[in-house]
């Protein structure tokens, strides 16, 4: 009986993470797809077969990191037994992961500028990526008004979107070439905000 199909003679979780890698690197519209041929291990007729075209497989790439790199920064929100604890430890393992030297500097999602350079498909689905962030750091801050770790009065959402802030931040500086320290020094600074965003909500500020 005849073979129905020739098996891919390629990795493709690796060629993927390959593809992920060279993104988070260089932006879409700069990465090439001589680059990612090069980098993927793989010519056309494959990469067409297995992803599509370069913009499903920018698609593809941004789900990977999200479920594989992105944990490792977020992880803490999930597990930290209070709010404060698990922003200060976010804000920690987004120093570490943002500067480690096995990976690009940054966020592949915070980086990416496909909206900007005219791609509103793969736009729309790292604004929601951004958005997931932020809801899921909103939810944890509500959490801790429920629980009384924060008072009853105050925004939530503002306060999320502060810290969410902050951490794209600390994105841009490792891309532009700050080191573990300094974000580690920004995380500090960030987290002594807390108290007083408590204390404004206590008062009416």
């Amino acid at each position: 009986m005849a073979a129905r199909g020739r098996p891919r003679a390629f990795d493709r979780e690796a060629a993927l993470a390959a593809a992920m890698r060279l993104f988070w690197q260089k932006g879409y519209t700069a990465t090439s797809m001589a680059e990612l041929y090069q980098a993927m291990g793989i010519h056309s007729p494959s990469l067409y077969a297995a992803f599509g075209n370069k913009e499903d497989l920018f698609l593809e790439a941004v789900a990977c990191y999200e479920k594989s790199i992105a944990p490792l920064i977020w992880s803490p929100l999930d597990t930290a037994p209070t709010a404060r604890e698990a922003v200060g430890e976010w804000l920690k393992c987004s120093a570490r992961i943002l500067t480690r030297d096995a990976w690009p500097p940054g966020c592949m999602v915070t980086l990416s500028n496909v909206a900007g350079e005219g791609y509103a498909r793969l736009g729309e689905q790292v604004k929601r990526s951004r958005q997931r962030g932020i809801d899921k750091l909103t939810a944890r801050l509500d959490q801790a008004v429920a629980e009384r770790e924060l008072a009853a009065g105050i925004d939530t959402a503002a306060l999320a979107r502060m810290y969410f802030s902050i951490q794209q931040g600390m994105s841009i500086q490792a891309r532009d070439g700050a080191g573990f320290a300094a974000l580690d020094a920004m995380a500090d600074m960030a987290l002594a905000l807390w108290p007083a965003a408590q204390a404004m909500a206590c008062h009416g500020v």
